[in-house]
């Protein structure tokens, strides 16, 4: 191939929740002009179905709590297939910018001269909806917090005990490995009895749902054999999961 007539481009594009019916007319448009797709562990294998004839595909995915490619890693590879290759798509679960490190990706691609586009995705957490938990109701929740489950340092985001003084939905990604801590905080603060859900493979034919009160969460997942990936969503919206629509 001659690298003289290679464009260089990136394109981070967000996967969405799983259901790849979910996936942006862009992003599938994207796909398919791609010469290189990075895809991650929560991108869904089905999108890559998508990819024109000769489409070189590379898993660089991150298990949760598991093995993983490091984000040096990617890097490289971003730059080394821009260069060798042209259009590369960094295919990443969900939105690539919550809690996806896809500006970092941006960042480093323009850094290297390679011209950058961004696409988002849906974010796992508004697959709620498919189980009639709204994100926010004009009745019970003024807004929405964002809050990652595990920092950097492997702690949870102090933020939570900012967010439990509203009247807001608390959204919290990856924080299966946190649940007593995050009961143990709202139990501290007297609202243990605060509802919250745990659900699983958000949107997919096997997602699972487990519902009560934030001072159970631990017993909530173990009783419904729920682990990562998941979302854990604490607020007064979660009642409407157990309610009948049609009576509201």
């Amino acid at each position: 191939m001659d690298n003289s007539k290679i464009f260089p481009e990136l394109f981070v594009l967000g996967a969405g929740p799983g259901d790849p019916e979910l996936i942006t007319m862009k992003g599938y448009r994207v796909l398919k002009e791609a010469d290189v797709i990075l895809y991650d562990n929560l991108a869904n294998k089905e999108l890559l179905n998508f990819a024109k004839d000769g489409c070189e595909l590379v898993y660089v995915g991150k298990q949760p709590y598991g093995s993983y490619t490091p984000q040096e890693t990617i890097h490289e590879m971003i730059k080394h297939f821009a260069f060798t290759k042209g259009k590369v798509v960094r295919l990443k679960g969900g939105d690539p910018f919550i809690f996806g490190r896809g500006f970092e990706e941006i960042i480093y691609a323009r850094e290297h001269g390679i011209k950058t586009h961004f696409i988002p995705g849906i974010t796992s957490m508004q697959a709620s909806g498919f189980e009639d938990i709204p994100l926010t109701h004009r009745d019970v929740s003024e807004g929405i917090w964002m809050i990652t489950g595990t920092k950097k340092d492997g702690t949870l985001s102090s933020d939570l005990k900012l967010a439990m003084q509203s009247n807001a939905t608390v959204v919290i990604y990856m924080g299966m490995k946190q649940l007593a801590v995050i009961a143990a905080t709202y139990i501290e603060q007297g609202k243990g009895t605060m509802p919250a859900a745990i659900i699983q493979h958000a949107s997919l034919p096997n997602q699972k749902i487990a519902t009560g009160t934030v001072e159970s969460l631990p017993e909530m997942a173990a009783a419904g054999s729920l682990t990562y990936p998941a979302l854990i969503i604490i607020g007064e919206v979660v009642n409407f999961h157990s309610k009948n629509i049609t009576d509201l």
